[in-house]
């Protein structure tokens, strides 16, 4: 199964090095010189030909694309890898954004809130995008407070949200 692993953002100096948007807790794995990323559009694949962490930020050049210039056009691009889709993090308290998606959301007390439909990964924190049954998005922070228990075995993720985090908006006619 195909997993996005990062976007390309801006070029870095003028060897062809580029910014990585990072969706994924294995940087140093999923970038290592010689992978070899599935890239979208027509671009097709690119293999990394070295990396650098520059003020927390990953540096990635890509073989064939030397210049500055030729790093640009690559601007927007989402990468991807194969992985087996049996695969697990190998910390039990970290999940696979693929995992998650589809997953059953409940409250503690046992309510239903929805499915969570995609995660999605803000410099600060992440959250999980819950669909309710009433198709209403509910975007639920991806923190131990809030989220206490993902049960993978059972597909199950409970929450114990803050008041006003999943209530329906009233009708105000």
């Amino acid at each position: 199964m195909r997993v996005v692993v990062g976007r390309i953002g801006k070029p870095h100096g003028l060897r062809g090095q580029v910014t990585i948007e990072l969706r994924t807790d294995e940087p140093d794995e999923r970038f290592a010189p010689s992978s070899v990323l599935f890239a979208d559009g027509a671009v097709g694949l690119l293999t990394v030909a070295e990396i650098h962490w520059h003020s927390g930020r990953l540096l990635v050049n890509f073989v064939g694309y030397e210049s500055r210039s030729a790093a640009e056009t690559l601007r927007g691009t989402i990468l991807e890898v194969e992985r087996d889709a049996e695969a697990q993090p190998s910390d039990p308290d970290e999940f696979y954004d693929s995992a998650l998606i589809g997953c059953k959301v409940e409250t503690i007390s046992g309510e239903p809130i929805g499915v969570v439909g995609e995660v999605v990964h803000l410099p600060s924190q992440e959250l999980l995008s819950v669909i309710t049954a009433t198709g209403r998005e509910v975007l639920i922070p991806f923190v131990a407070q809030i989220v206490p228990t993902v049960d993978m075995a059972t597909r199950r993720i409970l929450v114990d949200p803050p008041a006003g985090l999943i209530e329906e908006p009233v009708d105000a006619n």
